[in-house]
């Protein structure tokens, strides 16, 4: 059986001259569709983790829309362990809404570990849902 789960296949941050940022990732499930998310906000700290979370998001979306949507609660990168750890909190939604919460361990990238969190929380529950479509 192949591994399956979504895979983070391109990731890319800006930080614009006008204090904005964007980013946009592009994910890839084992048969070869790719569903792609962008996302702006506001250049700093949180607003850089919280744009590429979103981003995170809306490729998500694409892949099990319409049947499943997702809310990004909040974004946080939190010093423990002598590690920088950022930690997602998201709400998944189909017949019932369920809490998720991921994280990703970065020292040198803390935007693209926002977008890898998002995977983290929910790799497990996408799995079993798009090996059954």
């Amino acid at each position: 059986m192949p591994d399956e789960r979504l895979r983070l296949q391109e990731f890319g941050f800006q930080r614009l001259a006008d204090g904005r940022c964007r980013a946009k990732i592009i994910l890839t499930w084992s048969d070869g569709r790719r569903f792609e998310g962008s996302s702006d906000g506001v250049s700093s700290q949180t607003g850089e983790l919280r744009c590429c979370a979103m981003a995170a998001v809306n490729a998500l979306e694409q892949a099990v829309q319409p049947r499943l949507t997702f809310e990004l609660l909040g974004v946080k990168a939190v010093r423990a362990f002598d590690a920088t750890v950022v930690i997602v909190s998201l709400s998944a939604r189909a017949e019932a809404t369920t809490r998720l919460v991921g994280s990703c361990l970065t020292e040198t990238d803390p935007p693209r570990g926002a977008a890898l969190a998002v995977l983290n929380a929910t790799n497990r529950l996408l799995g079993n849902y798009l090996a059954t479509r």
